[in-house]
């Protein structure tokens, strides 16, 4: 079965296009998506299965940083082909919501 591609995942795959070599964390991607940690991390863990991104703990000492690690997001090479194709073919309420992220800092 094959990735489900709602609203909230082209949100996400949106995100990681702007700079497909970046890796970010997971909260930042909530925070620039709009999206609930809740929402968020599920759809990365998909994304993740598909072998559309990789993750990456950080390696710190929490305790030194004074906050939790993070984990790291990016997409894979293909995943960066397939969220373009994807990100591209979006109609309908999905197309409007991907123009209202690229309105606020985005590009779509």
């Amino acid at each position: 079965m094959g990735l489900r591609m709602t609203v909230q995942t082209l949100l996400v795959l949106q995100a990681l296009m702007r700079d497909p070599g970046r890796e970010m964390y997971g909260l930042e991607l909530s925070e620039e998506t709009e999206l609930l940690p809740g929402t968020a991390y599920p759809i990365l863990l998909r994304l993740e299965n598909e072998g559309w991104v990789t993750s990456r703990w950080e390696n710190i000492d929490p305790a030194a940083e004074k906050r939790p690690a993070r984990r790291y997001y990016q997409l894979t090479a293909s995943g960066a082909a397939q969220a373009s194709a994807a990100i591209a073919s979006a109609h309908g309420p999905a197309r409007a919501a991907l123009r209202g992220l690229a309105t606020e800092g985005g590009q779509l």
